[in-house]
């Protein structure tokens, strides 16, 4: 069982529901004038506790790029509104006289296990993607099954309407699908792959750490589930955490390696740190955005 700050919020989870429930009509009635996107989807792949966090955080500093928001997550249901509103609230260009002052951009390179803090910090946005799903208790998926059973149709057109709205490309966390790279490869059009990889003992360390602060033991399963979670429970937390990032890095490894060349890109965590720059650039270029001047720190701190 998860430890005091990490239990969600049920009156948060109530009054969403009745927010979901308020605007399901209006999102839908702007579903049907979109269907695909204008800009690309960027998705982040890799184990959890492989940097992924700090990667969007240093992304939305940039300004390169859309993503979800803390404030777009209370819209998970409706996205393409949150989307809307959250430009009303945050966008300089709708300014008027400090009135909302409060909403300042800024995002700090802070987070507990994946969680930040702050109005237009990044959020993990996993609300959003099991909305799709036909059971979104579920963690596996087999690509036949996504195939017959996800909502595709409702996802694109709220990921395309979320896009127009932000007019940039959007990038988001799709650790969910780790094991289902080839699926979305072949639903969504304009679609970005990065690969986060990690020192093998650092990401394992940083698990152990991540299962401690969230549960008090380092004995709970921490992150996603996956195929092979039932062969790695009666090892020791240290050899399990191990073998769980090297069999997602695998299949991840596996999935990207069948994704065309110009759509995605490997960045190791280390190297990241020591050179995000170069990284920006890379980015920036795929994106046909060379022009966009880096706004970022030359180096980040790597724990090893």
């Amino acid at each position: 069982m998860r430890l005091k700050p990490f239990l969600r919020n049920d009156l948060l989870e109530e009054l969403l529901a009745e927010l979901a429930e308020d605007l399901r009509i209006a999102e839908r009635a702007l579903l049907k004038r979109r269907n695909e996107l204008l800009h690309p989807l960027i998705l982040v792949m890799g184990p959890p506790r492989c940097g992924s966090t700090l990667f969007m955080q240093w992304l939305a500093n940039s300004e390169l790029v859309a993503y979800p928001t803390n404030l777009l997550a209370r819209f998970y249901y409706a996205p393409i509104i949150g989307a809307k509103i959250q430009l009303l609230l945050t966008d300089p260009k709708y300014e008027f006289r400090d009135e909302l002052k409060e909403f300042k951009k800024e995002i700090d390179y802070r987070s507990e296990n994946g969680k930040t803090q702050g109005i237009l910090a990044p959020n993990e946005f996993w609300y959003f993607w099991r909305r799709f799903l036909k059971d979104s208790r579920r963690d596996i998926w087999t690509d036949e099954e996504l195939r017959e059973t996800m909502d595709v149709k409702t996802m694109l057109g709220e990921l395309a309407g979320v896009t127009e709205v932000m007019n940039k490309p959007f990038v988001m966390k799709g650790m969910l699908f780790n094991y289902n790279i080839s699926f979305l490869d072949s639903v969504i059009d304009k679609v970005v792959f990065i690969q986060l990889k990690r020192n093998l003992e650092s990401n394992a360390e940083s698990v152990l750490d991540a299962r401690k602060r969230q549960f008090g033991d380092v004995k709970s399963w921490y992150s996603f589930e996956i195929p092979e979670k039932e062969a790695l429970l009666d090892l020791d937390p240290a050899t399990q955490v191990r073998k769980q990032v090297m069999a997602i890095d695998r299949a991840v490894d596996l999935g990207v390696g069948m994704v065309e060349v110009s759509r995605k890109l490997v960045i190791h965590y280390e190297d990241f740190c020591s050179r995000p720059r170069f990284y920006f650039e890379l980015l920036a270029e795929m994106l046909g955005l060379e022009s966009f001047p880096y706004k970022g720190p030359e180096r980040f701190s790597s724990t090893r």
